[in-house]
Parts: structure tokens; sequence; C-alpha cells
């Protein structure tokens, strides 16, 4: 009989693989059936206990994902949001525009109102100008993705894991020490993206000139509590940007951001109960489990392992960059960083080996689906509206992306 210690580590590679084919046998599997039957294994197999599973779910997460979904459902089901992508994408006149327009404004905005956000109103709007312009809509749903992966790295609020290194690294002024190691590595990389999207989708890249259609509101009411909410997001974020310049002991959660900003559409819609409904519970399910697979991994002590072994060349930023790809894709790239983080301040590592392991570990959300948060979102929010990415297809794309990024950081970090 297996240890608890080996079953976990056996159920994360079943799990792995299972996302890769999404089925067994002639079942097709859902990503998040597929992690919560990941997560019952290792609780009825002892290698976490049901108490321990419990406090291993992530609450701030939970109610983070779930106060955006209702901002995102608000947004689709009134028609705001693809009246407003008129307003932003209006001057798209062909692919190659429209999808540099993607990666670079959800680029942007995912520096600033965290990449999570953007995964959950993303997808039905790169959807919407798939169906209007005749767009392979995979094009567009991984322009999204590695936009706001990409976009994510180069401030201290974009993700979570950033928000580790900004607040425990020892960094002075976090917003312009990212900026300066990694806003021109930013700018770069989202252009490859484009190279490389281009390379792998040319034959999707049409010449028919695009056409924009000002989008009707469907529901005058739900529209302005919409945006209310949309405003609040960009305000209270406004604020806590504010807070870390001015090191102010206010500063608040993103939790907070997102529960508070949702208040208006729970507390004065007549629509609150199908907004609440048609959220995306899926995706919730998926990162319960996610926490209870990944605490049972990381009390096996394997990956700590592995890290302790390789100690000596922790100082290295290009040894960071690599291993926060390669073991990101198996443990997260959030509770990976809260272990590492320690191990470099252990060695008094400065603010390159910081910035290294913030866009190591945000990066390897581009190797595979399953390599960030913000994927799996965007993947959920397809296939509730009828469409797919393969991991297969998101990783032969993502691999040479993932090398020329992780290049380009090393550039700019080491040899710059």
């Amino acid at each position: 009989m297996l240890r608890c210690f080996d079953f976990s580590i056996a159920v994360l590679i079943a799990v792995f693989v299972l996302i890769i084919t999404r089925r067994i046998g002639k079942i097709r599997l859902q990503i998040w059936q597929i992690m919560l039957g990941g997560a019952a294994a290792v609780i009825l197999s002892g290698s976490i206990s049901p108490e321990n599973a419990f406090k291993s779910i992530n609450a701030d997460v939970m109610l983070f994902l779930t106060g955006m979904f209702v901002i995102g459902e608000a947004l689709h089901k009134s028609g705001y949001l693809t009246h407003l992508s008129y307003h932003l994408f209006r001057r798209a006149r062909s692919v190659d525009g429209l999808v540099l327009m993607v990666l670079y404004s959800m680029g942007l905005l995912s520096a600033f109102l965290m990449n999570d956000t953007l995964a959950v109103i993303g997808p039905p709007l790169m959807l919407f100008f798939a169906d209007n312009h005749r767009i392979n809509p995979r094009l567009l749903l991984l322009a999204l993705a590695y936009a706001i992966t990409i976009g994510s790295v180069c401030s201290p609020i974009g993700n979570p894991q950033n928000l580790l290194v900004a607040l425990g690294g020892g960094i002075g002024n976090p917003f312009l020490t990212f900026f300066r190691y990694l806003l021109l590595p930013y700018l770069i990389n989202l252009f490859i993206t484009y190279l490389i999207l281009k390379l792998f989708y040319r034959e999707h890249f049409h010449d028919q000139t695009l056409r924009h259609m000002r989008e009707p509101i469907k529901d005058k009411n739900l529209a302005r509590l919409s945006r209310l909410s949309l405003l609040a997001v960009v305000a209270l974020v406004g604020i806590k940007i504010m807070g870390f310049f001015l090191g102010s002991n206010w500063n608040f959660s993103l939790t907070h951001i997102a529960l508070i900003s949702a208040a208006p559409l729970l507390l004065f819609s007549r629509r609150r109960f199908q907004i609440l409904k048609n959220i995306d519970w899926a995706t919730l399910t998926f990162f319960a489990a996610m926490f209870v697979l990944m605490a049972a991994v990381w009390g096996s002590g394997f990956f700590q392992g592995i890290i302790v072994l390789l100690k000596i060349t922790l100082s290295s930023p290009a040894m960071i960059l690599s291993l926060s790809v390669v073991i990101s894709q198996f443990i997260s790239n959030v509770p990976f960083v809260a272990l590492f983080l320690p191990l470099l301040q252990h060695i008094n590592a400065g603010a390159t080996s910081m910035m290294a392991l913030a866009a190591g570990s945000t990066i390897a959300g581009n190797l595979t689906l399953i390599g960030a948060a913000s994927n799996v979102i965007i993947l959920q929010g397809a296939e509730k509206r009828g469409q797919s990415i393969s991991f297969w297809e998101f990783f032969r794309i993502g691999l040479p992306l993932t090398i020329v990024n992780l290049l380009v950081y090393w550039f700019f970090l080491v040899v710059v």
C-alpha cells in the first residue's frame, strides 16, 4: 500500500494526465470534475484530514472570485460589456489590429485590476468579437489568456504571487521596482505573443475590414448597476495603489474590493438571484478542490525536498526563473512563491532575484492550461458558452512562447 505522501503525488499525476486527455474511455470529463475527483481521493485516502481540507480552502480567493463573477455576469446579461467594447475596440479595423489591441489593452488592465478580474469578464467579449467578425474564437481566447498573464507580471498587484513578493520580499517601493525591472520586458513579450499567435494561426488573420456595430443595452437598470460596480472596482483599486505609494496602513484586500463592488448588484438588482444562479459555480468548485489537492501534495514534502536539494543555485535568476515555471505547473504558483520567498530571504537575495521569482512564477501560466488560475477561469467561461481550448492546443503555442518570454526576462534581469 502506498504511503499517503506517495498517494498524493500519484493523484496529482493522475489529475494532470486527465486534464490533458479530458476523458476516461468514452466519457468526456469537465476540468472541475477531474479536480474534484482528485480532492476526494486525497481526503478518502487519508492524505489530508477533512478538517485540514476545509481549512486549506482559501476563503479570500473564493470570495474574490464570487464577487467578480457576479459583476462579470451582470455586465454580460445587461449588454453593457458589449456596449462598452464598441468604444474600446472600434478603431481596430483588421484582425491584426484587434489582436494587438486585445493583447495590449488587456495586458495593461491586468496589471492594475488583477489578472483574474479580466479572466472573468474577458471570455464573453472575445466570443462576441469572434462571432461578429468571423475570427477563430480560440485565437482571441488565447490572446486574452497570454495577455493577462504577461500583463500582470509588471505590477505588484497584478496577481496574488506578485503581492506576496511585494509585501514579503523586502522591496522598498514595490511599484517602482516592478516597473523598473519588468515594464520593458512586458511590452516586448506582448508583441512577441502577437508574432507567435500569427505564426500558428496565420490562416485566421484574414484581410477583411472589421466593422464594429454599437450594441444596444439589453437591461438599462442592470446596466446602470453594472457600470456602478465596474467604476467601484476601478476606484477601489486606485485607492489600493495610492496606499502602496503612501505606505498607508488602511490598505485593504482584493476580496474587499470584489465584494464591495458587487454589493450594488446584490442589494438593488431585481435579477440578483438569476445572476447568482448563473455565475460560474464550476470554476468555484475547481478552485476549492484545487486548494485541497495542493494542500495534500504540499504536506507530502516532495517539492520542498526538491527545492532544498537545489538550494546551492538559489541565487541565480536563471535558476529561479526555470524552477518557478516548472514547479508552478504542479503545485500552483502562489504556494510555490510562499515557500520559495523565505529561502531567498535567508540568503539575502536582492531585488533582481525577487523580480525573477515574480516573473517566473507568473509567466508559468503561459506554458499550460493549469499553469495559472486565470487560464482555468477563461477555459470554464468559454466552455460555459459552447467553446473550448484543448490542453495540447494551449501547450503547442505556450511552449515556444514561454521559452521566448523567459529569455526576454533573463536578458533584462541578468544581462542588462
